[in-house]
């Protein structure tokens, strides 16, 4: 499974991460700032992460998941 990480002191909370994902992976959480509300739905596109101005999000392979552990 993929992990999102967004960084909230880069993000302005402008939404284009959410607006771009294919999977509906990410919303705005509480705060406004985009959380991934659907992990599971992730494939791995990127296009959150290639569309932030900010560069405040990162889309990576759970390492958990790569060694054949899963926390689930």
């Amino acid at each position: 499974m993929n992990k999102i990480e967004v960084y909230q002191a880069w993000c302005k909370r402008c939404g284009i991460c959410i607006a771009f994902c294919p999977k509906g992976v990410l919303e705005a959480g509480s705060t406004s700032y985009p959380i991934a509300a659907h992990p599971e739905n992730c494939t791995g596109c990127n296009l959150c992460e290639l569309r932030c101005p900010d560069c405040a999000i990162t889309v990576y392979e759970d390492e958990e998941d790569l060694d054949g552990n899963s926390s689930a």
